[in-house]
């Protein structure tokens, strides 16, 4: 238990340095510090999920239901559902909440974007997620589909901001070409965008082009925001002050955030696992062939800066004994998240009897993920020999020059 402890804290401890509590006030706090200004006198609906607390660790849809001059009449839940108890990829029902009564609307079921009958009698939909700063988890793209819904029927929208749990200055990985924007690619950023959730919307709502809805609607469209207080752009997570919720089952922890980053896209197409299932998510690296020793030689002959590998003895889910190659970050400001993703690829391609991706049976998911059509045609044709310094380099100029943009919707500094 001790040695798991240390491999969990000491990455942690590298990547953000010593953890300093602020007085940092989410949406949810400052609308309530209010009065609920924003909401009085409104019908509301809610999309949030277990995440979506005060700094108190007091759920969002008990303070708004406690709200003196406003009414909670409905709830919305993203993938996993409003208390995060529904596997991934899984469609959720649309139900009633037995512990308030109220109907649950799933936006991870038959619907993805809220009908107008959902929408029928509300006011305003407010919108309260964690997300993780990382463009393919779908709490951002549950939030863009919603203010699309909204802007169509007349409903306001008004987003409850909370951290990047990354920080607010690192932006990393390709951008996403526009065929093959999806529900796991909602934006135009790179893969790790820098962003809150609010600025994520404020780019959507005044950018043609980056919503479905025809541009006449989305600009008449209403979008309040409810910022945050004491929270910068150089802050991560643990200098927050604020205890981490699980946001979905295999994002337990601010390990398991760092590791959705570095090794998602890795592990998406061509054989490697990254934890998934051991108390490692995203951080344990494994490939069939290949002993641990071997993996953790090749990883650090790769020279990622930034990162180490140490090779950790854990167990499966279902208490099988298994090895592999644990991530650690040593510097996160030389860190750039994505990168160990594409020497994964390389990897798998040199160590497969064939190019995996090649011979990829769904390369569309993969292409959604990632983002980049340029780089599928990259590894799919060159394989071991794709060229992945020269694409990190070319997309770190590129994640750059997005974040040079995307300073004027910035909410903080």
């Amino acid at each position: 238990m001790i040695k798991k402890l240390c491999l969990l804290l000491l990455p942690l401890l590298l990547w953000t340095g010593l953890a300093q509590a602020a007085p940092i006030y989410l949406g949810i706090d400052v609308l309530e510090q209010s009065g609920f200004r924003a909401i009085a006198g409104k019908r509301v609906g809610l999309l949030t999920h277990p995440a979506g607390l005060n700094r108190r660790g007091e759920s969002s849809i008990d303070v708004l239901r406690r709200a003196p001059n406003a009414r909670l009449v409905a709830l919305f839940g993203p993938e996993h559902g409003i208390y995060g108890d529904e596997k991934a990829n899984v469609p959720v029902d649309d139900k009633i909440d037995p512990r308030t009564g109220l109907p649950v609307y799933s936006l991870y079921g038959q619907y993805r974007k809220p009908t107008a009958k959902m929408l029928a009698g509300l006011d305003a939909l407010v919108i309260d997620l964690q997300d993780v700063g990382v463009r393919s988890y779908t709490y951002v793209s549950c939030m863009r589909y919603a203010m699309e819904a909204c802007f169509e029927n007349g409903v306001e929208v008004i987003i409850l901001d909370r951290p990047n749990p990354l920080g607010g200055l690192k932006v990393d990985g390709p951008p996403l070409d526009r065929e093959w924007r999806s529900y796991v690619g909602a934006f135009h950023v790179p893969y790790v965008h820098g962003l809150t959730i609010a600025e994520l919307a404020r780019i959507a709502k005044h950018s043609p082009g980056w919503m479905e809805t025809p541009n006449a609607t989305r600009e008449k469209g209403k979008l309040s925001i409810v910022p945050m207080q004491g929270w910068t752009r150089d802050m991560l997570w643990t200098q927050t002050g604020l205890r981490w919720v699980p946001t979905s089952p295999y994002i337990p922890d601010l390990s398991a955030v760092l590791g959705y980053a570095m090794t998602g896209l890795g592990a998406q197409e061509g054989g490697f696992s990254h934890g998934i299932g051991t108390p490692y998510p995203f951080r344990l690296l494994r490939f069939s062939g290949k002993s641990p020793a071997e993996l953790k030689a090749a990883l650090e002959a790769k020279h990622i800066p930034g990162l180490s590998y140490r090779i950790v003895d854990t167990q499966s889910a279902a208490g099988a004994p298994l090895t592999g190659v644990y991530v650690s970050v040593v510097n996160w400001s030389r860190v750039r998240p994505t990168e160990l993703s594409f020497h994964m690829m390389q990897l798998a391609a040199a160590w497969s009897v064939s190019n995996p991706f090649a011979a990829s049976k769904n390369p569309a998911l993969f292409n959604k993920h990632v983002g980049s059509t340029a780089w599928w045609d990259e590894i799919k044709q060159r394989g071991a020999q794709a060229r992945v310094n020269a694409f990190v380099n070319q997309w770190e100029k590129q994640a750059q020059d997005f974040q040079d943009e995307a300073k004027r919707f910035w909410l903080y500094r």
